[in-house]
């Protein structure tokens, strides 16, 4: 659907065109006002809109097929008058069975026979509420013999009382949608009318209505004209309305905005931005033949996008403490010496740089767990005893040893702050480290909820073949941790974007963040880390 949006849009965008905002409202069963406001949302979200200007004057471009349900009815007459359709009372079933398959032809049915006059009485009945919902149906008379299986015959309008949500109990017969669709592009003068390849066998039967239609003489030539395009396949992903309502119901995801779903709102919940949403779509491109994208393309995307725009922060994900023994002793007891680095290193060009982040470094900070190695691994160049490392925009600390609990843990790591080496200050480079680590200080640091996002799936096509998608659900797409962020971070407004220094992309969540008590969704890495 981003896609698509990005697509119409663009193309309008790109070419001083229009495009439409359309809703193909035909089934009153499947359409409910929510529906069509998420989609609206979606598409203004993504940064586009239906309004044009043309000489000072706005125009909204906003339309609903249930709009234009009247002209369909009288489209509908004069294609019975001129003997392109007939009412069908054939059951379904006798139906199925008559249209044939790929190798035998379809056999025509008793009813197709009928005069326009007849066939416009039954109509007229059908409209009326005469018949029951499935009784007949109204069918365009074409070819049964078509190697097109669409065009053999297909019904073009049925009977169904439902409430509509925009014409209310007015109607009890509701057109098709493959009959509605191309009378909608002509009305509004669409000259471009873009779809996925799933259409294109509709085609023909697409320029057959308007043919008929504009010799009836109501519409106007030259008609709209149909292009297909190869719908989007990307990887670790489905986009089966059905199945993803399964995932919902079933309790497996929070709801449609779970920010593991590859939903517009889901994507959205999650961090990902609309220029990188429209930056995928334009790199991927357009064709006509079918590919799968793999998702890593579209965290690249993001990547690229949030480079120059996310505000760094440090954070710490697997906290143990860090004791500077001798703080008191060398800067004074209680201390706390402010400290600062940039909020974003490489602004966009021609943008002034954000004011730089302020926190405090005393006695006690925490550090990544990982941070520390009693006994170090070859080539290890974090804390161990005796081994000097920077903490990030603070001092240089060298590293003394270590407490542990009861089942040999690590509780607490112990080093000594090295005076004058603060970063930023002429003695900084008095003394040569290997390694710098980031450090939440325990005196301002604020806890913080941190949900560590995944693929939802562990297979690239979790649905592909019949297979049972349920059964590659990754059972690691979300992990809860609580973490330690530096002040910045605790103060974020939900939706803002960040990159916590050395682990990713994160955002505040819009729903559960506060200031004060931030709950961040991880968005991606700094690189593809999938295994």
């Amino acid at each position: 659907h981003a896609k698509s949006i990005c697509l119409n849009f663009g193309l309008a965008r790109d070419y001083g065109g229009v495009c439409h905002m359309r809703f193909d409202d035909t089934n009153p069963e499947k359409e409910e006002k929510e529906y069509v406001d998420s989609i609206l949302d979606a598409v203004q979200w993504l940064g586009f809109g239906w309004d044009s200007s043309f000489g000072g004057q706005s125009e909204s471009h906003l339309y609903y097929a249930s709009d234009y349900f009247d002209v369909m009815y009288r489209a509908a007459e004069a294609l019975i008058e001129h003997g392109h359709a007939y009412v069908d009372e054939q059951t379904p079933e006798e139906m199925r069975a008559n249209r044939g398959d790929f190798v035998h032809p379809g056999k025509d049915s008793p009813f197709r026979s009928r005069t326009p006059a007849e066939n416009l009485a039954r109509f007229r009945e059908m409209r009326d509420g005469a018949h029951a919902d499935g009784a007949m149906v109204l069918r365009a008379k074409i070819d049964m013999a078509s190697p097109n299986i669409n065009l053999r015959d297909p019904a073009i309008y049925r009977i169904r009382r439902a409430t509509h949500h925009n014409t209310g109990d007015r109607w009890c017969i509701y057109p098709m949608y493959t009959f509605a669709h191309p009378i909608e592009d002509a009305l509004e003068q669409i000259t471009h009318s873009i779809c996925t390849l799933e259409f294109e066998d509709q085609r023909p039967f697409y320029d057959w209505l308007l043919e008929r239609l504009t010799e009836a003489g109501l519409l106007q030539a030259p008609p709209p004209r149909q292009y297909e395009f190869a719908r989007l396949n990307l990887t670790y992903v489905i986009t089966s309305k059905r199945k993803l309502a399964q995932l919902v119901n079933e309790g497996h995801v929070s709801g449609w905005d779970d920010p593991r779903m590859p939903t517009i709102v889901g994507l959205r919940r999650r961090g990902y931005t609309p220029e990188a949403i429209q930056l995928f779509a334009e790199r991927i491109g357009v064709t006509k033949a079918d590919s799968w994208i793999d998702y890593s393309t579209l965290d690249i995307a993001l990547r690229d996008d949030l480079e120059h725009k996310a505000h760094r922060g440090m954070a710490v994900l697997d906290p143990v403490k860090l004791v500077l023994t001798n703080w008191d002793e060398v800067m004074g007891a209680g201390h706390l010496e402010p400290c600062s680095l940039p909020a974003l290193p490489h602004p966009p060009e021609g943008q002034p740089a954000p004011a730089a982040r302020q926190f405090v470094i005393g006695r006690e900070v925490w550090i990544e767990r990982e941070d520390f190695e009693e006994v170090p691994p070859k080539g290890y160049k974090r804390l161990f005893p005796g081994n000097k490392v920077r903490l990030k925009g603070g001092y240089v600390v060298e590293c003394t040893g270590c407490e542990k609990d009861a089942d040999g843990r690590v509780t607490t790591v112990l080093a000594t702050v090295v005076p004058d080496t603060k970063s930023g200050t002429p003695g900084a480079d008095a003394v040569k480290v290997k390694a710098a680590i980031t450090w939440v200080s325990v005196a301002d640091g604020v806890a913080a909820e941190v949900r560590l996002y995944d693929r939802l799936f562990t297979d690239a096509q979790p649905d592909a073949g019949g297979k049972d998608f349920k059964a590659s659900l990754n059972p690691a797409s979300m992990r809860t941790i609580t973490a330690y962020v530096e002040p910045s971070l605790a103060q974020a407004a939900p939706d803002a974007k960040f990159q916590f220094e050395r682990f990713g992309y994160f955002v505040a969540d819009r729903k559960d963040h506060a200031p004060g008590q931030p709950v961040f969704n991880k968005i991606t890495g700094l690189k593809d880390g999938w295994k």
